[in-house]
């Protein structure tokens, strides 16, 4: 299955239904009056946020959602039967954003969530709504109200505990397949990574989902490389991994870089706490791992786990350093949702 984070996409609700002009006519009843009934209510636009999905692709084949329009209304008052709504099925951390790319309408962070982005338009109404005393047979009728029609984006942002960040070649995804089940792409050339990759990593007795997104080099914010457009996807993380490779000849220079693009980036994304990991050990003696462990130390004021995700060694160590991050979000996120029930309760 391909990925796709992000599709424009065109949404209709349904147009209300005709008011009808009828006429009673039955044997004996001589004054028998109006019956036309109302028309039907449009189908609404609904968007329903599913945990079993992780992409846009659908979006990629179907760009137009049209709701169904309202039935006329009918003789003997017969109302118009309503239009079917339409759900629309979106991963959850799909953000639906106006036409002009920067207005968020809503958020779709709850499974199963149902947000409705366009109602359908009123039925109209038929002759028998307007018998008054002074005209017992009038002839008017109304016609249904047009539905709701926009463009929106829909932007995906992964949901993951943990955001692997790091220049191309770092070992990444070597990490990802080490301590997950996922089997991301290998190969010892820039860029093997084109698009997100999620594996869970269990710890202990708990669990942690883990984003690797494809890597950062320096002027990414300009778009160069594959740009900084994947950093969205470490944007709900609890915490960063910083993985350095330490066959670079300057460290601290490769970490300085990267925290610059993501400052350039995101002050949010800045912010949030990071785990440095010093990676390819295995490739190094001793004394060389001593002096890139200072060297990092130097540029980010904090000591780097030294590690070999080829070799799995020290991957079980880090791992438990970036639980309690995890364990931490996840009971403010859960004490955040309790207090949403009360205040709607």
């Amino acid at each position: 299955m391909k990925f796709l984070d992000s599709a424009k996409i065109y949404l209709k609700s349904g147009d209300g239904g005709n008011g009808c002009c009828a006429f009673r006519h039955e044997k004996y009843i001589e004054f028998g009056g109006p019956s036309g009934g109302n028309g039907g209510r449009g189908g609404d636009v609904v968007f329903e946020a599913l945990p079993n999905l992780n992409t846009l692709i659908d979006f990629r084949y179907q760009q137009h959602f049209r709701a169904e329009n309202g039935h006329h209304g009918q003789g003997k008052d017969c109302t118009g039967a309503k239009g079917e709504n339409l759900v629309i099925k979106v991963p959850i951390g799909t953000e639906i954003v106006a036409e002009d790319g920067e207005t968020v309408i809503k958020d779709m962070l709850v499974p199963y969530e149902q947000f409705t982005i366009a109602k359908g338009g009123d039925g109209g109404l038929g002759n028998a709504s307007f018998k008054t005393s002074s005209n017992q047979a009038p002839r008017k009728t109304t016609p249904g109200f047009p539905g709701e029609e926009m463009w929106v984006w829909l932007r995906l942002k992964i949901i993951a505990d943990v955001g692997l960040v790091g220049f191309p070649n770092a070992g990444k995804s070597t990490f990802l397949s080490a301590v997950t089940s996922a089997r991301p792409k290998i190969a010892d050339y820039p860029f093997t990574t084109l698009h997100p990759n999620l594996g869970i990593a269990k710890v202990d007795n708990d669990e942690m989902l883990i984003a690797d997104i494809p890597g950062l080099i320096e002027g990414a914010h300009e778009g160069i490389g594959l740009g900084d457009r994947f950093l969205k996807h470490v944007e709900r993380c609890s915490v960063l991994m910083h993985l350095i490779d330490g066959t670079e000849e300057d460290v601290g220079s490769r970490y300085k870089a990267i925290r610059k693009e993501i400052k350039l980036y995101s002050k949010t994304l800045a912010s949030k706490p990071e785990i440095i990991g010093l990676n390819k050990i295995d490739a190094l003696d001793e004394e060389t791992i001593q002096k890139k462990v200072a060297e990092i130390q130097k540029a980010a004021r904090k000591k780097p786990l030294i590690i070999s995700a080829v070799a799995r060694q020290g991957t079980d160590e880090l791992l438990r350093k970036l639980l309690p991050y995890v364990l931490k979000e996840r009971t403010i996120k859960l004490e955040q949702q309790q207090n949403t029930v009360f205040e709607d309760d």
